[in-house]
This record gives C-alpha cells, structure tokens and sequence, in this order.
C-alpha cells in the first residue's frame, strides 16, 4: 500500500499573531519538526502546502529538498490546502491511501504516523483517525475511496466532516495530545511550559 502524507502548512497564523510554522518546539520550526517526523514514518512520500507568505515559511524547512507547492487560495480555508495537495499525489504519486496532518500538531510524531498506517491495515477500515477532546480528528489516514469526497468539501470544512460521516468505516486511535494545537497565544504559553 502505497502512502502520501500531506502535511498542511498554508494558514496565516492570525490569531497567534506569527507565524506557527516558524514557532520553535524541542530545538527546531513547528514545520521542520512535523517534516521530520513524517520523513521518519514509514510513508512512501511527502508533500508540504505552503500558502500565506510562502517565502517566510521556507526559511523554517529545508525547502530545496522537500517536496512543496503554493496553494494561492489558501485563504479560502482548509479545504482548499488539502485539495491541492491531495490533487497533486494522485497526479504525482497515485497512492493506495493519505495522511492529512498539520503543522500546529507539535506531539505528532513518527510512532503516531506509523501506528495509523498499521491500524489500517489491520482494522480494514477505509480511515483511522485520532480520537481526542471527545471528537476524532486529524492527523487521519484515508483511503483512496475517500478521495472524491475529500475533493468534494468546501471552503473552512475540514477532513473531520468525512470522518463524521463514515463513522462506521473509521478506526480510532487514542491521541489525547492532538488536542494540544497552536492557535492563540495562550496555547503557545501552555507549549512554552510544557517544554521547561
């Protein structure tokens, strides 16, 4: 089975008021990290979508050597982020299945990813998301039958929507940590203490 993650980099930051991407988390860039993690993972392959001032995020990850694209409607939500990149490994790469993961997830890391890719298999279910704060979410696996209703969303709506949906085809993996995102600057306190 052959695996793409897609690793959505493209929002402004603006309630945290900087940009996440380039916010420092256990000696690297939030971006760097999530890249590193997802390299270390058993997954075939990898593609970063950039968005909001692309040429500030590439100084966070070693851009020459990663795989990225510029989703120039970015600011049309989240849907749109996925969509290209989701477009652009069926042209490129045609895989069996996809891992959605975004970069202001700090704790997700290469077990996690490698755990989703194996539940998949082992459960047969078409996707295995993370379960956390009472709802399941991203970082998910989809599989390739989920591509067209992935591709069908709107604007904000996110992959958790196709999740919801096909309750009755997902695989839950305990992530309580996923709830830890970056959003406000009281989220980046609470990371800063949990660091020290």
């Amino acid at each position: 089975m052959k695996t793409c993650i897609i690793l959505l980099a493209a929002g402004s930051s603006s309630r945290l008021g900087r940009p996440k991407q380039l916010v420092d988390f256990q000696g690297k860039k939030l971006i760097q990290k999530a890249i590193d993690e997802a390299q270390k993972s058993t997954a075939d392959s990898l593609v970063v979508i950039l968005g909001w001032n692309p040429d500030l995020i590439k100084t966070g990850f070693n851009s020459e050597n990663i795989p990225h694209l510029i989703n120039d409607h970015w600011v049309e939500g989240m849907a749109s982020s996925m969509q290209s990149g989701l477009r652009y490994v069926m042209e490129k790469e045609n895989p069996d299945q996809v891992i959605l993961m975004l970069v202001d997830q700090p704790f997700v890391d290469s077990q996690l990813l490698n755990r989703l890719i194996a539940e998949k298999s082992k459960s047969g279910k078409g996707i295995v998301a993370c379960s956390y704060s009472n709802t399941l979410g991203v970082p998910a696996i989809f599989d390739q039958q989920y591509f067209q209703e992935l591709l069908q969303l709107k604007s904000s709506e996110g992959a958790k929507k196709v999740i919801l949906k096909n309750r009755a085809d997902v695989f839950a993996v305990d992530f309580p940590l996923g709830a830890g995102d970056l959003d406000t600057a009281e989220d980046l306190i609470r990371l800063e203490n949990w660091k020290t």
